[in-house]
């Protein structure tokens, strides 16, 4: 099993700044075969959308509405995946959560409890 523990969301102004992490922790199997990690985000009375992911080599993925502000890294060594967000806008508040892909012995896929981002003047 894997747990995944975000940080680092709160209340930012338009234009602001703001890095989320999330560590994975669990049982070794597990974690060494983690393979996807992802940023996903609900805003109130929307669908959870992808906002980015990365594969344990690197490759990244983003969605069109945060290309070119949002950074999306991963510590393979710490189990953790990063989201720096710049130039944060006002339709960027949502819930942010983190999901973790892992391919020991079958498909499955983890979730955190979500961290809530607002971004507010």
């Amino acid at each position: 099993q894997v747990q995944l523990v975000e940080s680092g969301g709160g209340l930012v102004q338009p234009g602001g700044s703001l890095r989320l992490d999330c560590a994975a922790t669990g049982s070794t199997v597990y974690i060494n075969s983690i393979s996807m990690m992802g940023w996903y985000r609900q805003a109130p009375g929307k669908q959870r959308e992808l906002v980015a992911d990365i594969t344990r080599s690197g490759s990244t993925n983003y969605a069109d509405s945060v290309k070119g502000r949002f950074t999306i890294s991963r510590d393979n060594a710490k189990n953790t995946v990063y989201l720096q967000m710049n130039s944060l806008k006002p339709e960027d508040t949502a819930v942010y959560y983190c999901k973790a892909v892992t391919t020991a012995y079958s498909y499955r896929e983890f979730w955190g409890q979500g961290t809530l981002v607002t971004v507010s003047s």
